[in-house]
Parts: C-alpha cells; structure tokens; sequence
C-alpha cells in the first residue's frame, strides 16, 4: 500500500494517478492528551488501522494526484536519524575532492556514527527546497528512507525489518563546510521526504533498489542501495545500540556517489524503484 499526507493533512491511497481520501480512518486513532507522545500517532498504530483504510477506500472520494499538495507521509517523527558516507563510492569521491569535504567528515561510517537532523527541516515532495545561505554551496543528496513502525532498542539486525513499517524517498540536503553534520544539514526545507510510503511488505528487497537523481533533467546520482556499506538492519542494530527508535522515527540510509551543488531555479527529479518518483523546485 502507498500511503500519502496531502493538502491540509489528509490521508490518501496512491492508486496509479489517483489519490484516494480516507481520512476518516484518522478519527479512529486513538487520541492523545498531554505530555503528547514522541511518536507519529498513525505509524503507531498502522497494522491496526490498515484493514479500516482497506474499507474506507470502497466508494471513497479520487483526487488527480496532480492536482494534490504532497506533505511528508509521516507527519509527526520524533527523530531524523541519518547515515553519513555509506557509499564506498561516495566516500571515495569525498577523500578526493578535499577543497568540498573536510578531513573530519571522510571517515568510515564505523568510525563516524550516526547523526541526527532537526524535524524542522522536513518537507514533503511539493514544498520548494529553499536556499537560505547563497554564498555556501549546497549539495543534493538522494537517499533511502526507512520509517520505523515500532519501538527499537538493542535490536538484533537479524531482526530489525520486523520494526520497520514501509519505506519512502529522502533527499538529504547539505551546505559544505566545517561545521557539525546536523547543523549544516538542518535547515528549514533541506529533509525533504515522499512523494509517499510504500509498506513494508510491498518492498520485497530494500537491498536492490535503484536510485537516480537528476538536476534539470541532467544525470546526477545512479546507484542501487545493495552497496549500502550498512544495509538497513545493520543500521537499525546500531542505531538502537544508543537510543531507542519510535514509531515515525525517520531513518535516512546514506547517498551514493554524484553529490553535487543546486541553485535557486534548479528542479530536481529523485526516484527509487519500487517507491516512486518526486520533483521539486529549489528557490531562494
């Protein structure tokens, strides 16, 4: 099932070019009173909502997908957590072009760890991605994205796709220079998530999905995340090894090679198979 937040936070069934509305499954989550939980609430409780979804699409309203604004299929993540350099190809790259990437951020993902990116910086696939600092460059990076669908903590990889709830498209976007990771990678606009999730168990292998990423129709980024230097469970496993992972948590799995920078008046194009295919504006 590919499950997408759109227009003022409705939730719809992508059915081919269709949107099918069947946001009145929303009313049948159970409610929240404060302290408010750190979890997305539907996530939370996707397995138990999914046969009600099934009903509700039978005589639901269609909407033209075009014709639809696309917000982020996870509305409420309490954490971005993101891989860095889990491409040997993109690591290699890196360690080449010294004058981009400093020293610090070239080394192995095992020696580096994890980081986390602010919620605030997430949008989804019909919002423009806004350049905020125009003298820094900034670079695009396609990645996949795991959404878990139930608290993780010290989770075995041979385990950890039992906690993941579907999959969607992220673009990681980067400004270059010295500072920390999730501070340059933090800015409103620069996680951009969608244009949907696909469930869990429509993805029959997160290991052979190709990735392709374009700038004005100009090839950028061709890969297949099976070299992923960390697959998903390894990611998963080492993640959960620190802090616990909730229902909602986005889990951003790293961009291959072909990094490079946009400009206000750039459109990028990201797809990964099996997922979809998003198109955005880059504005200043």
């Amino acid at each position: 099932m590919k499950l997408c937040m759109f227009d003022d936070h409705r939730l719809g069934v992508i059915e081919g070019n269709a949107v099918i509305d069947v946001s009145s499954v929303l009313t049948a989550i159970d409610p929240a009173r404060y302290p408010y939980p750190r979890q997305d609430m539907l996530i939370m409780q996707l397995q138990r909502l999914s046969p009600a979804i099934a009903t509700a699409m039978e005589g639901a309203t269609r909407h033209d997908l075009a014709s639809v604004r696309l917000l982020s299929p996870v509305a409420n993540p309490g954490k971005l957590v993101a891989a860095p350099v889990n491409y040997q190809a993109h690591l290699d790259e890196a360690i080449a072009d010294t004058e981009t990437f400093s020293r610090a951020n070239v080394r192995k993902i095992h020696e580096t760890g994890l980081f986390l990116k602010a919620t605030s910086s997430m949008i989804g696939a019909s919002a423009p991605i806004v350049i905020s600092l125009p003298d820094r460059r900034t670079d695009h990076e396609i990645e996949l994205v795991a959404i878990i669908g139930r608290a993780a903590r010290n989770v075995r990889a041979a385990d950890a796709l039992d906690y993941v709830a579907g999959y969607t498209i992220g673009l990681d976007i980067t400004i270059r220079g010295p500072e920390e990771r999730s501070l340059r990678k933090s800015l409103d606009s620069y996680s951009v998530v969608g244009p949907w999730m696909v469930t869990a168990d429509e993805v029959d292998d997160p290991h052979n999905l190709d990735l392709a990423l374009d700038v004005n129709g100009d090839p950028r980024q061709r890969a297949n995340t099976r070299d992923l230097i960390m697959n998903v469970p390894e990611l998963i496993e080492f993640a959960s090894r620190f802090y616990t992972l909730e229902p909602g948590d986005l889990l951003f799995t790293g961009t291959p090679e072909g990094v490079g920078p946009i400009v206000p008046g750039d459109t990028i194009t990201a797809s990964i198979s099996g997922i979809g295919s998003m198109s955005m504006a880059v504005t200043a």
